[in-house]
């Protein structure tokens, strides 16, 4: 089995110089396998670098670049692991998940290689056996503290601790052993891709919270093609804000803030669900909102909005 391993910087690949400048990424992709002995027993690995960015700057065009890359490359390799920045990992992992038709695992580092217990070894290691494995099919995952998670569910729930990447509603795929993988279910490898686009549209993310205005998500309408909103509860907003949306020119897809759930239409004031869902331009989504956006991105780029995300038509509540 051959796997590729691709490099974008992030926690795993970070030092500091002990000065008060901080950690930046300064690893390449050679040293990071450098420090995984043994990988040989699972596979034949290569790797090259494609950026050193942190994961809190992070870019679509940098996930259309590994994107392309493993397309590239999917007729000579078996699968692929992508090494990344744990702030915005879920994010990617969703973006590759929705434009790729091959085995890949996202993986990083919550400590740095320069620190006790730094965890990207391990990490690299079991991305490296899941990716190797043939009941990964064409999916893409998330491989983190031994266990593996579905792209579209995972995501960071702990700014620090190694278990950090967690899918609250379905729990992991499977947790990788010394010696076996423990399968839970078959990862589900999807059939309805969209394409790389050339060029990523703006799609910004207004946040509803207790007495949150318009001028925020005015604004946001001004700036973008279409319009994320991370709602309350089962996907309701401010009044403000509910007015706003119904103003908006443009599509917007409601998701929830909360960590797990649906979202769902049942209050009907100005910036309850049910009143947003009267709204055509207004879709739901639930997924979290910054997985909700990447596929928005995507799906703005290809003009395919409506049929990814769901409308409610009026109805019983």
């Amino acid at each position: 089995m051959r796997v590729h391993v691709i490099a974008t910087g992030g926690t795993i690949a970070s030092t500091t110089d002990g000065s008060d400048s901080g950690a930046a990424p300064t690893l390449s992709g050679e040293d990071l396998l450098e420090a995984v002995p043994g990988l040989d027993t699972h596979a034949d690995v290569t790797v090259e670098t494609v950026a050193d960015r942190p994961g809190f700057d992070m870019s679509p065009d940098v996930c259309a670049r590994v994107a392309r890359r493993i397309s590239n490359l999917d007729a000579d390799v078996d699968g692929f692991v992508v090494t990344h920045g744990t702030d915005t990992l879920a994010e990617t992992a969703r973006y590759l998940d929705l434009t790729c038709e091959a085995p890949v695992v996202v993986t990083g580092a919550q400590r740095r290689p320069d620190e006790l217990g730094s965890d990207g070894p391990t990490n690299l290691r079991t991305a490296v056996r899941a990716a190797a494995h043939e009941r990964l099919a064409d999916a893409t995952c998330v491989a983190f503290d031994e266990e593996l998670h579905a792209a579209a569910r995972v995501r960071k729930s702990h700014t620090a601790a190694l278990d950090t990447f967690r899918s609250p509603e379905t729990g992991p795929l499977a947790r990788f052993t010394r010696r076996q993988v423990h399968w839970y279910r078959d990862p589900d490898a999807g059939t309805d891709r969209l394409p790389i686009p050339d060029d990523h549209p703006v799609v910004p993310v207004v946040v509803s919270a207790s007495g949150v205005g318009r001028a925020g998500f005015d604004a946001a309408v001004d700036q973008g093609e279409a319009v994320v909103v991370a709602g309350t509860g089962l996907g309701n907003t401010t009044e403000a804000l509910g007015h706003a949306i119904a103003d908006a020119d443009c599509p917007v897809v409601v998701a929830s803030r909360c960590h797990a759930g649906p979202t769902e239409p049942v209050y009907g004031t100005p910036g309850g669900g049910a009143t947003l869902a009267t709204h055509d331009h207004v879709r739901f989504s639930h997924a979290t909102p910054w997985a909700t956006r990447i596929e928005l991105v995507l799906a703005t780029a290809a003009g395919r909005v409506d049929e990814r995300f769901d409308s409610f038509p009026p109805g019983d509540v």
